[in-house]
């Protein structure tokens, strides 16, 4: 291109996902894996036994911070995660953190994990993001309303939103009248009907 040669290359990196030659999508697996154990490892010097981030903490911040990191992009990649190896990586960085939420011991089971946190299987969390953003994209297909309108066929704000107001002949009103006594502030509703 331009007389240069352009550099081959077997991966690239787009929009946060790593893309390979072959489509396989094992080193954005590999390379989230790492961010997110880096993370949780930081975490914990943190959050030992006696002491640290309470379970509460832990919890949101696998929800606000590791979760969304593990299922982003997940449309693309989410046949990859029918391999076992690619499932297994996923699972070690859920069970990771899983150990950090309920202060268990190593050897605790995956299964007893997520029933001690509360938590979801990340691969499951992963398929439900796959699924809703698709079946979004689905319907947003269906009910395209987008189309091209000239800006002087824009409708007016006031013309948009129309404000009726009904009047009921048993109508409710209520008055209140605020004070203050030694005791603090008090308050006197009156209601007519």
């Amino acid at each position: 291109m331009n007389n240069k040669i352009l550099e081959q290359v077997h991966t690239i990196k787009y929009l946060g996902i790593i893309i390979d030659s072959k489509l396989n999508f094992r080193d954005h697996i590999m390379q989230i894996s790492s961010k997110c154990n880096k993370l949780i490892h930081a975490l914990s010097n943190s959050a030992k036994q006696n002491w640290g981030l309470s379970h509460a903490a832990l919890h949101t911040i696998q929800i606000g911070a590791i979760l969304p990191l593990l299922v982003y992009g997940a449309p693309l990649w989410i046949e990859t995660l029918k391999k076992e190896c690619n499932k297994t990586i996923y699972n070690r960085v859920k069970r990771l953190i899983n150990i950090k939420i309920a202060k268990a011991f190593r050897t605790t089971s995956n299964e007893a994990l997520c029933t001690l946190t509360g938590l979801t299987h990340v691969v499951i969390k992963a398929e439900e993001a796959a699924a809703k953003l698709c079946n979004t994209m689905r319907n947003s297909h269906a009910h395209d309303t987008h189309h091209e309108v000239e800006p002087k066929d824009w409708l007016h704000p006031a013309d948009s939103v129309r404000i009726t107001e009904q009047r009921d002949e048993h109508a409710t009103q209520i008055f209140t009248d605020g004070g203050k006594s030694e005791q603090g502030a008090v308050a006197g509703v009156a209601v007519f009907i």
